[in-house]
């Protein structure tokens, strides 16, 4: 999918990697570590996510106004991924690759609220289903299986919508994003790339 903006839309980088590398990323292991660097490829520099029996995450907190800047955009590559595991089941719960948007609870902890964008190993794209872990995440598949494998996607989400749709409240603000790649649940190995995250007005 090819991403036009026109001049008058405002838009907030989240991930300028040749500039900056990882600053203002934080990881969060789950189980072990994912291998998070940057790398050059023919697009630039990327980053690239090697998961072998590990899950962690890099996360940034940003705080986004959705009324202003509703779009998620993000690019990503899938070299490998986990096959004919369930995805909907804790022995499952593993992805090559996912993008999610994180709205906190505060010290009301129960209400925090999550969307995982993922490349599904298997489930079909535009499929929904609350997370093996937690009712308060929904995973929706982008992308699935091998079709795309080894091609750059890139995606545009209308976040708002989104959380609309899922929680069934009108939810204007999210207060950080993510990416992850983990094989943890499966014992399995997937390596991809990510880049060009951001959010827009249009």
């Amino acid at each position: 999918m090819l991403l036009t903006l026109s001049l008058r839309a405002e838009t907030i980088v989240l991930s300028d990697f040749a500039a900056e590398g990882l600053s203002g990323w934080a990881e969060k292991s789950f189980s072990g570590q994912t291998q998070y660097t940057i790398v050059e490829r023919s697009v630039g520099k990327v980053l690239a996510a090697k998961s072998q029996n590990s899950a962690s995450a890099l996360y940034k907190k940003v705080r986004i106004d959705l009324d202003k800047t509703p779009y998620f955009n993000w690019s990503w590559l899938v070299v490998e991924h986990l096959g004919d595991i369930n995805e909907r089941a804790k022995d499952g719960d593993d992805y090559p690759a996912r993008v999610y948007v994180v709205i906190n609870g505060g010290i009301l902890f129960w209400k925090a609220r999550a969307i995982n964008y993922v490349w599904s190993n298997n489930q079909a794209e535009g499929s929904i289903w609350p997370n093996a872990y937690s009712d308060n995440t929904r995973m929706i598949a982008i992308e699935s299986g091998k079709a795309h494998l080894g091609q750059w996607r890139s995606e545009k989400r209308n976040v708002r919508a989104d959380l609309r749709q899922q929680f069934g409240e009108d939810l204007r603000y999210i207060d950080g994003i993510a990416v992850m790649t983990d094989t943890d649940n499966s014992h399995g190995k997937a390596l991809s790339y990510y880049r060009n995250l951001f959010f827009s007005s249009e």
